[in-house]
């Protein structure tokens, strides 16, 4: 279990858990951000800046901007493989070695390293899997996300809650949003010039929009209604400071995966989407080919492994009452954001 009394929670004060908490998502889409956010919490525009920087330079937050969704702008997918233990490493480094793959995983499973891989094209995206199973002779097991009920990594952490929104009673709202495997971006080049210049994070100064476009050769006013306009047509899901949830103690995850009666498919994952303690709940396919009969996806973000196991257990007994795997990280290795030059086509 991660300990709250780290260097993190001693270091900051009241103001600065506002900030931590309060501004994952719904930043200002303004030219002067800071001086809103600094009369919302009752200091001054500098101060406000000086409080995020110092977090960001702590590592509390991984960075300060957008947080971009590859499904609209590309063709993503999870992947797994098989990777023999004598091999692991060298499966790791070839698998790692293209920039498309985002995140790589260790898991404690007999598919033991799971990847993302977000490719401009699902072309693209189907040759790379194709070249890692030629190269690692290994075979790639593909499950494009189909159906979005409910993914959200925003939550509070300020708190000595074992697993996500355990202080949180209220549920979430949940959906079924069908994702389209193509991609479906069809980006002006205004735009895709301004995905690119803010897809590693906002500059922390007083005038973030006017630095960026600045940086890209437009006007302001310009670089505000088009990341309205992104947010609003599901490109960027928020705006605000992302948290590293590790830093913070949340390290004891959990992706479980479920075989959900087919006709019951979307009823039961609104069901569980809607779930405080649920982070991320999806379905993809089936893959009997491969001997994989799961359909629905779920996630549990805590600090007490423990206690995310009895979480799991109450949504086996009162909502999942299926057959189910739970497949622990047991190591990261790759960790980054998405890159969209070759989802932009620059």
């Amino acid at each position: 279990m991660s300990s709250l009394s780290g260097d993190w929670r001693e270091a900051i004060d009241d103001v600065d858990a506002a900030i931590v908490d309060g501004y994952q998502s719904g930043f200002p889409i303004e030219e002067r951000p800071f001086r809103r956010v600094g009369a919302e919490l009752g200091i001054d525009e500098s101060a406000a800046l000086d409080r995020v920087r110092t977090l960001s330079d702590r590592g509390v937050f991984r960075r300060f901007g957008a947080v971009l969704n590859p499904p609209v702008i590309g063709s993503s997918t999870l992947a797994a493989v098989q990777a023999p233990d004598d091999r692991f490493d060298e499966i790791a480094e070839t698998i790692n070695d293209y920039r498309q793959v985002n995140h790589n995983y260790a898991r404690d499973h007999e598919w033991n390293m799971w990847f993302v891989v977000t490719a401009g094209s699902r072309e693209r995206r189907d040759e790379i899997l194709a070249e890692i199973e030629e190269r690692t002779g290994c075979a790639v097991l593909n499950l494009p996300m189909l159906t979005d009920y409910y993914i959200d990594l925003e939550f509070p952490v300020v708190n000595a809650d074992r697993f996500a929104r355990e202080s949180l009673e209220e549920g979430t709202d949940s959906s079924a949003t069908r994702i389209s495997e193509e991609a479906a971006g069809d980006l002006s080049s205004f735009e895709a010039d301004l995905l690119l210049a803010i897809q590693d994070g906002f500059p922390l100064s007083r005038t973030p929009y006017r630095d960026v476009a600045d940086r890209i050769g437009t006007d302001v006013d310009d670089v505000l209604a088009g990341i309205e306009r992104l947010r609003d047509d599901g490109c960027i899901k928020r705006i605000g400071c992302i948290v590293n949830h590790v830093v913070t103690g949340f390290d004891a995850n959990c992706m479980v995966v479920w075989d959900v009666p087919d006709e019951r498919l979307d009823d039961w994952g609104e069901r569980v989407g809607s779930l405080p303690y649920v982070t991320l709940c999806y379905h993809r396919p089936r893959r009997p080919e491969h001997d994989w009969p799961y359909n629905l996806f779920t996630m549990i973000h805590g600090r007490d492994p423990a206690a995310v196991d009895e979480k799991i257990d109450e949504l086996a007994a009162d909502h999942l009452p299926v057959e189910h795997e739970r497949l622990y990280s047991t190591e990261t290795l790759k960790q980054t954001g998405a890159r969209y030059e070759d989802l932009v086509g620059r």
